[in-house]
């Protein structure tokens, strides 16, 4: 009854006051942009949601970015199958011709392990990012940024973890130089920011920063006949390292912003950008970082990026955030304690009424597969929410085999640009090899010091004696023996010997300084 336009995205049809789905509810591309939320309990439908906008979005030339918390998005780069579920929706909705079809997809990872792997630098993530994902105190934010300034001028690039840890134990070891030219650098600020990233880097944090940094232009291929590529993340793994998770996703959203050129309200997104389990971006974050996802959701629209949120309950979602999204699938949610009853209620004040029924009563008495959908008309207001019955996907549901990943993973237009690691003189090189230089240095120092005293204690300082007659000449070298007593072997002399002795030493030395007075007094009356 329905086909697919490329005006919109077909999302499932309506109940009407008789009980029967006969209203075609869709997704207009030109107000895609603007945003959207899918949210619901477990096991009610959201991935399925997810996988028929993905599908949608690239029948109409949109690439797509998502992240496959389970596996199950995989299947979309396969042909569906038959079902009888799957037909009865489809006639239940009366879509007639009912099509399978399989979509372009290229597979991602961090772990590079079911898929290609994506990495970031630094310097990209950049010193403001970086802090605000961190959670650093305004000090040692000041710290990073000093360390990204001090990078730059001394022409060091900062592009792996150990970069970064390299250039702050420096600055540690040079806190007195460097606090004189930008302020106080501490060593207990340092450590701090050292534990963050120790942190970081223990949830694979070393996976994410390097390079061969990701291409923001490959997450926006198209195929040759017209469809948009499907990017989906492997995040099964991903969702146990929450923080990195976070990491990444803000700075894609962040390098999309940057990297985009301004296109106002274009006829369809330029990319759509799904956050999966939204909730591990904001539990627990700072409120430095959510203005930050606020201020990028509200900006990168006019980029012809689509965000839209996936999670299990709406207060997941800050209120800022969330007015921001116009675009709304709610599934069913539980209502048995207060917090899933405040849940309830905020989805439901959300939606612009329906006098056909009670939203909060609806959304706790949804089937699988069915939700309330509310999504931009002519002019960008919202709709009246619907009791829609999603439409069943055309490409597998369910994850697809290894075998078969590895074969779609060897025919992807990436295959072999991300695969292989580089590590190229950075940072951590540089100054691995000014502190191996210096400690040559020092050691030659060293040996150039202790040179002459090695030379002194093995010839008498370097030094030769006169010869006075006695010496070494007649004696092959040796000096001359001292008349001794047989008895004791030691030189004697007699108390009249040493008076002597004493007598001439005292006559010479005053003879001798007045003849130098006498022969100095002569030459100044001259």
């Amino acid at each position: 009854m329905w086909e697919e336009q490329q005006t919109g995205i077909f999302l499932g049809a309506s109940r009407t006051p008789d009980d029967s789905y006969q209203k075609a509810e869709e997704l207009l591309l030109k107000y895609a942009n603007r945003h959207g939320i899918v949210t619901g309990a477990t096991g009610t439908g959201k991935t399925v949601t997810l996988q028929i906008l993905a599908e949608g979005f690239s029948s109409a030339g949109v690439p797509v970015f998502c992240a496959d918390i389970k596996g199950d998005l995989s299947g979309i780069a396969m042909m569906g199958e038959a079902k009888d579920f799957l037909l009865k929706r489809a006639e239940a909705i009366k879509l007639d011709p009912y099509e399978f079809g399989e979509f372009p997809v290229i597979f991602w990872d961090l772990f590079g392990e079911q898929g290609h792997p994506i990495r970031a630098t630094v310097s990209e993530m950049g010193p403001l990012l970086l802090s605000r994902l961190m959670n650093l105190s305004d000090a040692q934010e000041g710290v990073m940024n000093i360390a990204f300034r001090i990078a730059d001028e001394e022409g060091m690039l900062l592009l792996d973890m150990k970069d970064l840890q390299a250039i702050l134990a420096n600055m540690a070891e040079r806190a007195a130089e460097i606090g004189a030219r930008y302020g106080n650098v501490t060593r207990q600020s340092v450590g701090a920011i050292q534990r963050q990233l120790l942190v970081l880097e223990q949830q694979g944090g070393n996976y994410f920063f390097g390079e061969p940094a990701l291409k923001i232009a490959d997450l926006m291929r198209t195929t040759r006949d017209g469809r948009g590529a499907i990017n989906v993340l492997a995040a099964d793994k991903l969702m146990m390292n929450p923080r990195l998770y976070a990491t990444f996703l803000l700075w894609l959203l962040s390098e999309l912003f940057e990297e985009l050129p301004e296109v106002g309200d274009p006829a369809k997104p330029k990319l759509v950008f799904f956050f999966d389990e939204a909730h591990l971006l904001f539990n627990e974050a700072p409120r430095a970082l959510v203005e930050r996802v606020e201020q990028v959701v509200r900006l990168i629209r006019s980029k012809g990026v689509g965000v839209y949120f996936v999670t299990q309950n709406p207060l997941d979602v800050p209120e800022t955030v969330l007015a921001q999204l116009g675009n709304r699938i709610q599934h069913a949610l539980r209502a048995y304690t207060p917090r899933e009853q405040k849940a309830v209620k905020t989805a439901a004040d959300t939606f612009r009424p329906n006098p056909d029924f009670d939203c909060f009563e609806a959304i706790t008495k949804l089937g699988t597969g069915e939700a309330l959908v509310s999504t931009l008309e002519e002019k960008g207001i919202p709709s009246m929410v619907q009791r829609t019955l999603i439409r069943p996907p055309a490409a597998r549901m369910g994850p697809i085999t290894p075998d078969e990943r590895k074969k779609l993973m060897g025919m992807s237009p990436v295959a072999g640009q991300y695969d292989q690691a580089v590590d190229r003189e950075s940072a951590y090189e540089i100054l691995q090899k000014r502190a191996e230089d210096a400690a040559r240095a020092k050691e030659e120092d060293d040996r150039r010091a202790q040179q002459p005293a090695e030379q002194g204690r093995g010839d008498g300082g370097g030094w030769t004696l006169p010869d006075f007659g006695g010496g070494s000449s007649g004696n092959g070298g040796q000096p001359a023996p001292r008349k001794t007593s047989g008895r004791s072997g030691y030189q004697r002399q007699t108390v009249t010997e040493a008076a002597i002795k004493s007598v001439v030493r005292t006559v010479g030395s005053t003879l001798g300084r007045e003849l130098v007075r006498g022969i100095l007094g002569s030459l100044r009356k001259r």
